[in-house]
């Protein structure tokens, strides 16, 4: 799965100096190319609300090997979605596409971070590419 947060549905438009001009269209359609060269599937998902993200979550217990997550600015707040990903037992990687730690001081931590196998920030658009490489590589054992 590729679960994307609050303002993300506007990438592309928002603060394009900050955020780049790639569209959460452009990065599901690239994703879905390295999902074929990967030979795995994929499902996306982006909603604003916090507990819309944390039922999808849930929703996937049982159901994918893993997960991509941008979590938006609940990176920096939301124990309770990462309560639901350590509920569900789904193993991610937290990518950002801009470089949290060169931001303000409340963007330089993250509640998802302690639970996920990896955390990748700073690549815009390129850093989905590089979270799933690494995660299909992870679940493979690699």
């Amino acid at each position: 799965a590729v679960v994307n947060g609050p303002n993300l549905n506007l990438l592309g438009t928002r603060e394009p100096a900050l955020y780049g001009r790639h569209t959460l269209a452009d990065i599901e359609a690239r994703l879905n190319d390295v999902a074929r060269e990967l030979r795995v599937e994929l499902e996306f998902v982006q909603r604003n609300g916090e507990g819309a993200l944390v039922d999808y979550v849930q929703s996937l217990r049982q159901r994918v090997a893993g997960a991509v997550v941008n979590a938006g600015a609940y990176s920096h707040t939301s124990l309770a979605l990462r309560d639901a990903f350590a509920a569900a037992e789904i193993p991610f990687v937290e990518v950002h596409v801009t470089n949290v730690y060169a931001r303000e001081p409340e963007r330089r931590h993250s509640m998802l971070a302690p639970a996920a196998i990896g955390v990748l920030c700073g690549f815009g658009a390129y850093g989905y590419e590089l979270a799933l490489r690494g995660l299909v590589a992870r679940l493979a054992g690699d």
